[in-house]
């Protein structure tokens, strides 16, 4: 393919100068730049073939044209790019001299580093979850939620499968990542009252709600084509589009540019880093626990509260309403007349407090309880994290070393005890399957324990929403007032 002035710019701006190439994250953000519709942007993405996580110039170049054609409003098949026989349009990417910014300084940044702030991942992505209102199946009702994605401007429709299924693929692409459990389907029989199961609904809602934004703000979660998919896809069969997805990328062990070299950018100690992370984060999660439950008991006396102030003022102006006349035993020294109508303008005021108190008690329930809830949810991920770590990696690793020994101590037996040459070599070939299949454990292990690092650093970088939280309760507000 023939490439133009304006190609040659953009691959000389994008190009690492080590090894020539385009990293596939830098190309992911150039695709971001050109603000097509992301179904577009990932029919581009899965023409264009990435080798060991990074594009050829000659793949950048199809990539350029395919864009170019795509902002014309054609569609980006490969098809069209073989039959066009016409001079390929140029793309608009503005000037390449200001395409360097999104080149990966890997060079002088060690990728197992994390350089983010909780204000970028929270400025991210934001989205909401509403349930719309209630269908009726032929025999079972269903909620199904309306989701609308920030980043991506679009709402689509989903229902707790989607979110089964999706956990489900996360789970399998992501296993040695922080992946945020999901709230039960169903509540426990027995328990179930109209009011019992209208408060379910919404904690359940809430809990998604959770669960989608913390996989939306994922620095890596965030790129991920099947992640994109579930929060934009509008077609019939969310499932089983994820489902191809999943099938055409396989784990991120399989796509992570450096899963191979993840040994050479481990620090030294990293066990004994590891195990003191994890005893910290254990104490931190055991006071976010009672942080939160505090919380909720303040939320319900402020609606207590509320409930209190309102009642009050309601029998203040039953009896600032009341028009019986005074007796005319106690009439002339009696202010009862007068103070009854001032009673019934106070109930106003007890109505206005009773408002406030409220308004408090959402506020501490959305603000403060919320967002308690939503760095449990994280820190139990990280506690699963570490579970499938050890009982999944370390535990499969030992296993195959165990049975790697007993091989070999059965090889030295058949060395000294003949035996049949085509059980020998048999079980030779059995040995050298096992030694590989040692070798790729080995790397795992140490991709697990590279992603492990990162998941660290990630749930540190959420730690200061402590001080967004504590900013929400009210008594902070009167001290912040005070002090200004």
């Amino acid at each position: 393919m023939a490439a133009d002035f304006a190609s040659v710019e953009v691959y000389e701006a994008l190009c690492s100068k080590k090894d020539e190439r385009v990293q596939e994250e830098v190309f992911q953000r150039l695709l971001n730049k050109t603000e097509l519709p992301v179904t577009v942007q990932s029919q581009i993405a899965e023409h264009v073939k990435c080798i060991d996580g990074s594009l050829t110039k000659l793949s950048l170049y199809k990539a350029l044209a395919l864009i170019a054609l795509a902002q014309q409003g054609k569609q980006p098949t490969l098809k069209l790019l073989e039959n066009y026989v016409q001079e390929f349009p140029k793309p608009q990417l503005g000037e390449p001299r200001n395409l360097q910014a999104l080149r990966v300084r890997l060079a002088q940044e060690s990728p197992l580093m994390l350089s983010l702030t909780l204000a970028n991942l929270l400025e991210h992505d934001v989205v909401q979850l509403e349930i719309i209102p209630e269908k009726k199946g032929l025999f079972l009702k269903h909620v199904e939620y309306q989701m609308t994605s920030q980043r991506f401007k679009i709402s689509v429709y989903r229902r707790y499968s989607d979110f089964d299924v999706f956990h489900e693929l996360l789970l399998q692409r992501f296993a040695y990542r922080m992946v945020p459990a999901l709230p039960p389907k169903r509540m426990l029989k027995g328990v179930l009252t109209s009011t019992s199961e209208r408060e379910f609904i919404e904690g359940r809602r809430r809990a998604l709600n959770r669960f989608i934004n913390l996989v939306a703000r994922h620095p890596l979660f965030s790129e991920d084509e099947m992640v994109k998919t579930f929060l934009t896809f509008s077609g019939s069969d969310i499932q089983n589009k994820l489902r191809e997805v999943f099938k055409r990328m396989g784990d991120e062990f399989l796509t992570y540019r450096f899963a191979k070299q993840a040994k050479e950018y481990l620090p030294g100690d990293i066990q004994a880093q590891f195990s003191a992370c994890r005893e910290l984060i254990r104490n931190i999660s055991s006071s976010f626990q009672k942080l939160r439950d505090l919380a909720e008991r303040m939320a319900i006396r402020s609606h207590e509260n509320a409930a209190d102030l309102l009642a009050f003022g309601r029998e203040l102006s039953i009896l600032g309403s009341d028009t019986a006349p005074v007796p005319a035993l106690v009439s002339e020294k009696s202010t009862w007349g007068n103070l009854r109508q001032s009673l019934k303008g106070l109930s106003v005021e007890f109505t206005l407090l009773s408002d406030k108190a409220t308004q408090q008690g959402r506020r501490e329930e959305d603000d403060v309880v919320e967002k308690l809830n939503l760095f449990l949810d994280l820190l139990q991920s990280y506690k699963d994290l570490c579970d499938r770590h050890e009982k999944g990696v370390l535990h499969e690793h030992q296993r195959a070393l165990h049975k790697y020994s007993v091989m070999k101590r059965q090889a030295m037996t058949a060395a000294v005890q003949p035996k049949e040459q085509a059980s020998v070599e048999q079980l030779e070939s059995r040995i050298i399957q096992q030694e590989n299949a040692i070798q790729t454990m080995e790397l795992r292990n140490y991709f697990s324990l590279f992603c492990l690092h990162q998941e660290t650093q990630l749930l540190f970088i959420y730690l200061p929403m402590t001080s967004h939280i504590l900013s929400c309760l009210p008594i902070f507000e009167v001290y912040h007032s005070k002090v200004t």
